[in-house]
């Protein structure tokens, strides 16, 4: 869809606020009652999805041009979706997410670029990563590991590490560990090594739909002629555009993320532990893993209305509220850890705090970014936990990054961390 496709929507829109919070029936206490990092941190109306429904309406209507504010409008939000899920739950059927990233695009399309994401996606189209590392660096998080090599070697699984794990030196351990798990559990599993090329799904939330399509493309290539039949990743931007925008584009594979084959092993028995976990952790969803981790259902229908009034769609329209994301499988494997005590934060599953490195926002504003993770870092703080969990790399860096500011006394830990801990002898 294009953005003029969404005006509907724009005019729509009651003003009701409620894509600021967390769903009234879920909110614990005032504290923890936001729910948008963008607005919680510009203070402004602008900044929330009414906003810049308000923002794109005026561009539209050509009663707005380009200004540095309308940039930092529309560029200074995590598009983590929690807009979304609240939207939907709370009042109206509307989609302020895909508006945002329609706007986005338009804006990237229009050559109103941030030289922050520019320079990121200059060297994404080189070097096929977004961290402006030389691409030949790629596999070097796998040496020493004893996996297949595709190409050379045949698997039925593929494990796609991903450009945070792959170059992130503080957590390419991660990747070696998820690895070893699937080897150990007997998981036929390879890797593309130096070949794996990023998923796209950072350049996609950031408006830049040519590039991802190349990306993309270039990964279901290379899926094909390695002959895989499932992805697995660890990390969670992966897991989303492999799961929810690929399939748009025609690819057929099975995805996976790490967490659900932990789940699936330690339920069939394939996985067992041998030692004592004696923490207290509490479990932070990935945004994309979480209320965007959903399958993609394609739909095509039109949207009418009952007497002029009641808006209804035939055939009926998929409704992503976030509710069918991944969240209970790698809770289930925490539980299943022995010595191992799993406590909530307030705002979890599709109402979750985002942890701040999304859209590119980290890239672009990372003041912003690291007070959004300082918000959780609080939160996690909250229950008495000694460490945050989590599935997904963005999500690590940066909380660690926001730890870091407010002085440590929190770990931030992977998963697939914990789980190596408690199989160890």
């Amino acid at each position: 869809m294009a953005l003029e496709d969404y005006k509907a929507e724009m005019e729509r829109c009651s003003v009701c606020s409620y894509c600021t919070w967390v769903p009234l029936d879920q909110i614990k206490s005032w504290r923890f009652s936001k729910g948008c990092p963008s607005i919680a941190y510009a203070r402004f109306m602008s900044y929330s999805a009414r906003g810049r429904y308000s923002v794109a309406q005026a561009l539209l209507e050509g009663r707005s041009g380009y200004t540095d504010r309308v940039l930092d409008i529309v560029y200074k939000c995590n598009t983590c979706g929690s807009c979304d899920v609240t939207c939907k739950v709370c009042r109206y059927n509307l989609e302020p997410l895909d508006m945002i990233l329609e706007l986005r695009a338009k804006l990237v399309q229009d050559g109103q670029r941030l030289q922050q994401h520019q320079a990121i996606i200059d060297h994404l189209i080189k070097e096929h990563n977004t961290l402006q590392r030389p691409k030949s660096e790629r596999g070097l998080w796998a040496d020493g590991v004893d996996v297949k090599r595709l190409g050379s070697e045949k698997a039925e699984v593929l494990f796609h590490a991903g450009c945070r794990f792959s170059f992130d030196g503080t957590l390419q351990g991660t990747a070696r560990a998820a690895v070893a798990l699937l080897r150990n559990a007997g998981v036929d599993v390879g890797i593309l090594d130096a070949e794996e090329t990023c998923c796209g799904s950072r350049a996609y939330s950031m408006g830049y739909r040519k590039e991802f399509a190349e990306l993309a493309g270039r990964n279901i290539a290379a899926w094909k002629k390695a002959g895989v039949k499932s992805i697995v990743t660890t990390c969670a931007d992966c897991y989303h555009g492999f799961k929810r925008l690929y399939p748009k584009m025609g690819s057929g594979f099975e995805v996976l993320h790490t967490a659900e084959f932990l789940d699936r092993f330690i339920k069939e028995g394939k996985l067992k532990f041998s030692r004592d976990i004696p923490m207290t952790v509490t479990y932070h969803d990935p945004c994309h893993l979480g209320r965007q981790g959903e399958p993609y259902v394609p739909w095509s229908g039109v949207e009418k209305k009952i007497r002029k009034q009641v808006i209804v769609y035939e055939p009926r329209r998929p409704r992503n509220n976030g509710a069918w994301g991944i969240y209970d499988p790698p809770r289930d494997v925490l539980k299943s850890i022995p010595g191992l005590k799993l406590v909530e934060m307030e705002r979890i599953r599709e109402y979750a705090w985002c942890c701040g490195a999304g859209g590119g926002v980290k890239e672009a504003y990372p003041d912003f970014a690291i007070s959004t993770a300082k918000e959780r870092i609080e939160e996690a703080k909250s229950t008495g936990a000694e460490a945050i969990v989590t599935a997904c790399p963005w999500c690590e860096r940066n909380l660690m990054d926001g730890v870091e500011q407010t002085g440590g006394g929190m770990k931030v830990m992977d998963i697939v961390e914990l789980v190596q801990k408690a199989i160890r002898k």
